[in-house]
């Protein structure tokens, strides 16, 4: 009964990781971190990158990746998109003096809002 129930929850809770496709989630994270006007186009701060393309794809790859963690262990996280957050913006980060990180799930769950 308690694998039964555990298995539904699991799927319960993989279904909603995937409710955004890898593009979605990638176009919101562009968007969040600024668009156009950001320094860096897709908050790529750790891996250098040149073109807004090169950005782009180190940020699918980077949702990828955070998936295949998420289905292994989700860390305590029931949302694919806050295990993301803790991995991609944690709050408290060194680079993040102003404490803005706080707002980064808030804000890409918005630009994905307005996508659908």
């Amino acid at each position: 009964m308690l694998l039964t129930i555990a298995v539904i929850v699991g799927l319960a809770v993989m279904a909603h990781a995937k409710e955004y496709t890898d593009e979605q989630i990638a176009s919101a994270i562009y968007q969040a971190e600024g668009g156009r006007k950001s320094q860096y186009p897709y908050g790529i701060r750790s891996i250098k990158c040149d073109t807004k393309a090169e950005c782009k794809k180190i940020c699918i790859k980077t949702i990828k990746n955070n998936r295949k963690r998420f289905a292994r262990d989700s860390k305590g996280f029931t949302y694919y998109l806050q295990f993301l957050a803790s991995r991609y913006c944690p709050v408290g980060a060194g680079n993040d003096p102003r404490g803005l990180n706080k707002n980064w799930l808030k804000n890409v769950e918005y630009f994905l809002s307005k996508g659908e």
